[in-house]
């Protein structure tokens, strides 16, 4: 464990070499995607200007992590037949791949007898993971760190294995 103190620091701008993401959840109720949710419900497409101007933050994070050298993964564990969130995601990963942020999806069903996590996180250099904890309806009520050895570690083992079993962005087709 190194001595940074990763909850001061922004975790984004200090890791030194990975970054990881697992998602747990099929929707979420982030109040800042609203709008273009809503219109892709209503056309089944996303607004790529739209997304450029809303996501414009996280993909130059993103780009800023990969050009330091850190590799940045996102699991997505998913329930079939997906939900409109999921194709509203699926849609618009693309712009995640662009920015070199590598995106795996996995089946649920092939997730049932990994030891996951029972809330979303993020993992930085295998050292510290933050948890998001939410709400009902997908909204984030509060995020919790954690630096205990033995957690990061079994983290670090469940994301790896999820990893391993999922699907690529590119050759995963929604259900």
């Amino acid at each position: 464990m190194s001595q940074r103190d990763w909850t001061a620091d922004d975790p984004f701008e200090v890791c030194r070499f990975s970054a990881v993401h697992l998602e747990l959840r099929d929707v979420y109720g982030v109040p800042g995607e609203a709008e273009r949710f809503k219109l892709f419900r209503q056309t089944g497409r996303r607004d790529p200007e739209l997304d450029r101007i809303k996501r414009a933050g996280w993909m130059t994070t993103v780009r800023d992590m990969v050009a330091r050298g850190v590799v940045v993964r996102r699991a997505r564990i998913v329930s079939e037949p997906v939900t409109d969130y999921i194709r509203f995601e699926h849609a618009g990963t693309e712009d995640n791949l662009n920015a070199g942020e590598l995106v795996r999806w996995l089946p649920r069903r092939q997730a049932a007898d990994i030891m996951l996590p029972a809330a979303d996180l993020w993992m930085w250099d295998n050292e510290a993971v933050q948890f998001t904890f939410f709400s009902g309806d997908g909204q984030v009520v509060d995020r919790e760190w954690c630096l205990d050895p033995n957690t990061v570690d079994a983290v670090k083992v469940a994301f790896e294995t999820v990893w391993e079993r999922a699907v690529p962005h590119e050759q995963y087709k929604l259900q």
